[in-house]
């Protein structure tokens, strides 16, 4: 019961909000209902419920608080209620709209976490990508968001068809349904492995593919860069702690399937990797704040992809946690800064916009430091814990995974630069309850690295001394080469574009798509035409028929035949007088007849 309360309270009060939409206290209710939910994720952690439902005839619905779902429902309960009290500070955020919104999405995202059959995964699955849709579009007078929405959601939607792969091959594979492995109703997401023969590869690679396009991960990384066009409290939800983090945990839920594979955990680990380097290097070439800390998401996502990969789960959910309480902080401090200042251009009014708030800057400053990777912050540990896991299965991983973490200490590092060059104007004044919540996610980015002593989030294998020491000096030399660069080095076009990838994605698949649908279209057109024409033929046929043949004709000739067989019939009528001398003239000269043809019948024989 626990459960469907902790998703019921914020779905229905978000609900509430959204079709109410009141014009004053939403934010008051939004926030309330917040603080609501995270004690009752607090209890859900402590005391593990489960619920199981029938949904459909022979399907049921699973939900579940595990080691592995308590994480993210405490991650997602703690990271909502300080979006909120930022997004207060906003007047235009302060609606019933906005705030029903983030309610529902936060209520998708605890569904999603906590299912554990593929129903209700693909309910709050399809529900989280509608809102948010929504959430990035939300200033609907802003053509470019509603256009990044649109993007973000077309995006992920395509990769979600996975989803619905996989589950039929489930099904065709013997799990769940009536006699299913998952006894009846089953789709056990715990019995994946089962699935018979090849079933098994395609629905993994269904999951796959929609875990890689909600995380962002290559080849579907751009979506994530039109959706900074959303307000910076959704970035702050969606895009550190929630959204980008359900495709990867999609994947460490399901990593024992991927290693059954055998191909599947390889593939993934590698895309992580990928994403972790190249999309660093996007990172480092971004002057615009919001554009730097989309990019580095996706390639800190990428670590999380690859301890899924190398069936590393607490090391996976450990990266999960410390990167959730450095990115939201750093997504905040944006949009304050944003929202104060005018500006999210680091080479523009960003200069000096730590000096010109000092205890916003100093959070930032913890956040930026925790993203490159310092000792003693959350990510030090969590991407070493990902890093001995690579260690284990292959050195070139390891390699690769320094290389990345390398790159994020020279993006966190040219973000301080511009932050703290010498400020050009006056202090700014930020609100008392942003500044509190800075500070505590600050301290939560610096603390999260003790997470590692929890059962749950304990690294196997531990990091080797020696590796930790290397990757904490790593991090230092990658700030320290940023810092003395500064802005004298120009980005690469590519780099500071995405890698092209929208381009790429419009020319190679949006656009092959709309031209079949256009010519599809025109076929359909001429189809159309065709039986229309032929319809008028057999019409017109019809009509000449009736016209010519039926009433010209045929009915002519039958009317013809009944006005003779009435003129006979008058005529026969004619001689039947009752006059019986009339009768007996008529019969003399019949009879007459009839012996004139007898007399010439004998003269002629």
């Amino acid at each position: 019961m626990l459960i469907a309360v902790l998703i019921g309270v914020p779905a229905v009060a978000g609900a509430l909000l959204l079709v109410l939409r009141p014009a004053r206290g939403a934010a008051a209710v939004g926030i309330g209902t917040a603080v609501a939910v995270l004690a009752l994720a607090v209890a859900a952690a402590l005391t593990r419920p489960s619920l199981d439902l029938p949904l459909l005839a022979g399907i049921r619905a699973g939900l579940a608080v595990d080691d592995l779902s308590a994480v993210l429902v405490l991650t997602v309960a703690s990271v909502l209620p300080a979006s909120l009290v930022v997004a207060a500070a906003e007047g235009e955020l302060r609606t019933g709209r906005f705030q029903g919104l983030m309610l529902l999405f936060a209520a998708a995202m605890l569904g999603t976490v906590t299912a554990t059959t593929v129903p209700p995964l693909l309910i709050a699955w399809e529900i989280m990508g509608a809102t948010s849709w929504a959430l990035i579009g939300y200033r609907s007078a802003d053509r470019a968001a509603a256009r990044a929405g649109a993007v973000a959601f077309l995006t992920t939607r395509t990769a979600d068809l996975g989803i619905y792969v996989a589950a039929g091959a489930m099904l065709a594979g013997g799990i769940g349904g009536i006699g299913g492995i998952g006894g009846i109703g089953g789709l056990e997401l715990a019995d994946l492995t089962g699935t018979e023969g090849g079933w098994l590869h395609v629905a993994v690679g269904g999951l796959v593919l929609a875990a890689l396009g909600k995380s962002a991960q290559l080849p579907f990384s751009f979506w994530l860069s039109g959706a900074m066009r959303g307000p910076s409290p959704v970035s702050a939800l969606l895009h550190s702690a929630t959204m980008v983090a359900a495709g990867a945990y999609l994947l460490l839920r399901v990593s024992p399937a991927l290693a059954a594979t055998g191909w599947a955990g390889p593939v993934v680990t590698w895309i992580g990797l990928g994403t972790a380097v190249l999309l660093g290097l996007v990172a480092a070439a971004q002057t615009d704040l919001k554009q730097l800390l989309a990019a580095s998401t996706c390639s800190q996502i990428g670590f999380i992809v690859v301890a899924a990969g190398n069936a590393a789960v607490g090391a996976g959910l450990l990266q999960t946690v410390a990167h959730a309480a450095a990115k939201s902080l750093l997504f905040l401090v944006a949009g304050i800064w944003l929202a104060r200042l005018g500006t999210r251009s680091l080479d523009g009014g960003l200069r000096g916009a730590a000096r010109r708030a000092p205890v916003v800057g100093v959070a930032f400053t913890v956040g930026a430091l925790a993203l490159a990777g310092f000792a003693p912050f959350g990510l030090w540990i969590g991407k070493d814990a990902v890093l001995a896991t690579s260690l284990a299965v292959s050195p070139a991983q390891y390699v690769v995974g320094l290389v990345a973490a390398g790159i994020a200490a020279v993006y966190s590092g040219k973000a301080l630069w511009f932050v703290w060059r010498p400020a050009r104007d006056d202090r700014v004044a930020v609100a008392a309850p942003s500044v509190l919540v800075t500070v505590v996610l600050a301290a939560g980015a610096a603390a999260a690295g003790l997470l590692a002593f929890a059962p749950a989030l304990r690294p196997d294998p531990v990091p080797h001394p020696g590796e930790l020491v290397a990757s904490a000096l790593i991090a230092v030399a990658g700030v320290a080469v940023a810092w003395r660069i500064g802005d004298r080095c120009a980005a690469p076009r590519s780099l500071s574009g995405w890698l092209g990838l929208e381009s790429l994605a419009v020319r190679g698949l949006a656009r092959p798509v709309l031209v079949a649908a256009a010519a599809l279209a025109r076929a359909d057109g001429g189809l159309d035409r065709a039986v229309t024409g032929a319809a008028r033929g057999v019409l017109s046929l019809a009509l000449l028929t009736d016209r010519r043949a039926e009433r010209g004709g045929l009915e002519a000739t039958v009317r013809a035949v009944a006005r003779g067989a009435r003129e006979l019939g008058a005529a026969a009528r004619r001689p039947q007088t009752g006059q019986v001398h009339q009768y007996y003239a008529q019969a003399s000269v019949g009879f007459g007849l009839l012996a004139a043809l007898a007399v010439l019948v004998i003269v002629v024989r």
